[in-house]
């Protein structure tokens, strides 16, 4: 493997700290002997909890098991840390009242309070005009319609706000950013000048004093304080921010060069879609609902929000509930011996993107649609997978063949990166359906995003404002090459 000299990079450690909708990491790549090593050095499971005022993240104990696992890498870390960077989901933020502290628990995207907002905004601004604004994709989960709740609960649009990634370095000791691939899944970004749209905000009632300055990944946003910069390892400790969307750090980590390429970030969520270099706002991309999110070195990811394995999670905990507990790998390699389902869901229904009964909700669509419904019980798992594979993998089909019309690009390979390239039974079906080569990358490909653009940034400059796509993607090639442990 070759070895990358950086200054003193050789002699520090970096930190990547993932925030998923599911579970949260903490990882560690070290030069030992000159090659990196990469290691998970702390992982805790997470849920929204429902509470008297709804859907919220229990974020305390989530900055708790990051500290947890900060005082790991301190101590697997003798030589120090160069940097931290930290990546999650989209859209979710915290208000800050004005002292900087937070008010009250994160609400969780998928709590209900969008519905009435997002029906509300849009008799002010039309989707189309949004559309034309920002080019992002119109889900009621958005932070534009999260702000909107807000508003109408009477919560002083005056407060300042930070998206949960960034709220984590913010804590940490960087100052409040917005960084730019999370920032354009607000909706509230301008397509033009890729700053926040002053029409979206004066229509919403929305504050720009009160959004974080957006930043480029890359960038470097302070140095690590409060008590856990005493340990010796985090003496002289810089926060980047990376693309603090997971979806681009994601896309960032895949090792793959020249442009006949897609992917799909399968996950929680499953994001479809390809590297662009400009925006695409015309009726075809508005009508099949593309968002133009920001990516790595002034890219764009051309892409579409499709539901993903959050589905059967909600079904394994219903069964579950039921007395019955699936394994994934058993209930994957239950559906091998099925046939081909006769009907195929929506799986971008409304309905299945709450939570909720989630297999009463599948017989409820096909019966609405006057197709018998599966046997009830957790005995038929197997046919609930199976139906969900087959409908996930057929959706991700129509998805690229839109892509491929909007664009005029013609892909000859397909990375699926994260939790869902393990599936491989999915995988053989996307495969068959899309008649794509499909590689298979890391299941950690936002980790490895994260730390190339963190290794990007330092290689630069010591205090980077952004990085180059290239020097991205030479760190990416070879982080790729790593075993993971942990």
């Amino acid at each position: 493997m070759e070895k990358y000299v950086v200054a003193d990079l050789q002699r520090q450690a970096i930190v990547a700290i993932d925030l998923g909708a599911e579970s949260c990491r903490v990882s560690l790549l070290q030069f030992i002997n000159g090659s990196p090593a990469f290691r998970i050095v702390h992982r805790c499971a997470n849920a929204p909890i429902e509470t008297d005022i709804g859907l919220v993240w229990d974020f305390d104990t989530i900055f708790a098991n990051v500290l947890e696992g900060l005082r790991r890498c301190a101590d697997l870390a003798p030589e120090g840390i160069a940097s931290i960077g930290v990546d999650g989901w989209a859209v979710d933020y915290v208000r800050l009242d004005n002292n900087g502290d937070a008010i009250g628990k994160p609400f969780c995207y998928r709590d209900e309070r969008t519905v009435a907002s997002r029906a509300n905004l849009q008799t002010r601004i039309s989707p189309e005009r949004l559309y034309e604004l920002t080019g992002a994709q119109d889900l009621r989960i958005n932070t534009l319609y999260q702000l909107y709740a807000d508003n109408l609960n009477k919560i002083t649009p005056e407060f300042p706000w930070v998206t949960l990634p960034e709220y984590l370095m913010y804590l940490l000791g960087g100052r409040r950013v917005c960084e730019f691939t999370n920032a354009t899944h607000t909706q509230m970004v301008s397509v033009q000048s890729r700053d926040w749209c002053p029409e979206v905000f004066e229509v919403a009632g929305h504050r720009l004093a009160a959004a974080p300055p957006i930043v480029q990944p890359g960038t470097d946003i302070g140095q690590l304080s409060g008590p856990i910069s005493e340990l010796l390892a985090f003496r002289n400790t810089r926060i980047i921010a990376p693309a603090c969307h997971d979806t681009a750090s994601a896309i960032a980590g895949i090792p793959a060069s020249g442009d006949d390429w897609a992917f799909i970030s399968s996950g929680t969520w499953s994001l479809v879609g390809a590297t662009m270099f400009h925006s695409y706002v015309d009726e075809e991309a508005r009508r099949e609902n593309f968002t133009n999110q920001g990516g790595v070195g002034g890219t764009i990811y051309l892409l579409k929000n499709v539901n993903g394995m959050w589905m059967l999670r909600q079904c394994l905990d219903q069964w579950k509930l039921e007395g019955v507990e699936w394994q994934l790998p058993e209930l994957i390699d239950a559906c091998q011996g099925l046939e081909m389902p006769s009907k195929l869901l929506d799986v971008d229904d409304p309905a299945l993107m709450l939570p909720g009964d989630i297999p009463a909700r599948i017989n409820a669509q096909l019966q609405a649609h006057g197709h018998p419904p599966l046997p009830k019980g957790s005995l038929h798992a197997p046919l609930y997978a199976s139906l969900i594979f087959h409908s996930l993998a057929a959706r991700y089909a129509q998805v690229l063949n839109h892509l491929t019309t909007i664009t005029g690009k013609q892909f000859k390979r397909l990375y699926i990166v994260g939790g869902g390239s393990r599936n491989v039974y999915l995988n053989r079906l996307v495969e068959k359906m899309m008649g794509l080569e499909v590689i298979l990358a890391s299941a950690e490909s936002s980790t490895i995003g994260n730390f190339s653009i963190q290794l990007a940034a330092l290689e630069q400059s010591s205090k980077a404002t952004g990085v180059p796509l290239e020097l991205v993607a030479r760190w990416a090639v070879v982080l790729n090459n790593l075993p993971v442990t942990g």
